[in-house]
C-alpha cells in the first residue's frame, strides 16, 4: 500500500504540556503572567488527568495536566522528574498517516493505535527514546 503525500507544512504547535501537583495552582501562575484559561476543566479517563487549556497564539495553546489519582502517566512522571514540560504537541491533518510515515523513519510510538485525548482527538506519543528524549505527541482534530 502506498500512503498518500503528506506536506509537512500541515503540521504545527497544537499544545506544550505541562505536569503539576495542583492545576488551579499552576492556573493562577500562568494567568498572573497574562495567560486566559478556558473556564473548562476536561477529565481524560485514557491518561488519568484533569487539563486546562489557554491559548497562547492563534494556534497553540498550554495545557496543565494534574492527575487524577496515584496512576496513570502523569502521576508516574510527577514522581520521577517533579513538575514541568510534559510534551510537545503537533497537530497533524492524519494521525494514522503520520504515525505510518514516522515508524518508517524509526519513530517508536507510545501506543500501537491512536487514542481518544483532550478535546476527542486522536493521538499517540513518539517515544523519547527516538526523538533525543523528548516525548512528542501527534493529535488530530476529529469532526
Amino acid at each position: 500500500m502506498s500512503l498518500p503525500d503528506f506536506d509537512l507544512g500541515d503540521v504545527y504547535l497544537d499544545h506544550i504540556a505541562v505536569a503539576t501537583k495542583d492545576l488551579e495552582r499552576s492556573v493562577s501562575v500562568f494567568t498572573k503572567l497574562g495567560l486566559k484559561f478556558s473556564e473548562e476543566r476536561e477529565v481524560v479517563e485514557d491518561q488519568k488527568v484533569i487539563t486546562a487549556f489557554a491559548k497562547v497564539d492563534g494556534r497553540a495553546n498550554l495545557e496543565l495536566l494534574e492527575p487524577l489519582n496515584e496512576q496513570g502517566p502523569i502521576q508516574k512522571y510527577l514522581e520521577k522528574k517533579g513538575e514541568g514540560i510534559h510534551h510537545l504537541c503537533f497537530a497533524v491533518k492524519d494521525v494514522n498517516i503520520s504515525m505510518e510515515k514516522l515508524k518508517k523513519e524509526g519513530f517508536i510510538f507510545i501506543y500501537d493505535e491512536p487514542r481518544v485525548g483532550a478535546h476527542e482527538c486522536l493521538v499517540n506519543f513518539i517515544h523519547p527514546k527516538s526523538t533525543g528524549g523528548i516525548l512528542i505527541e501527534v493529535s488530530q482534530k476529529r469532526g
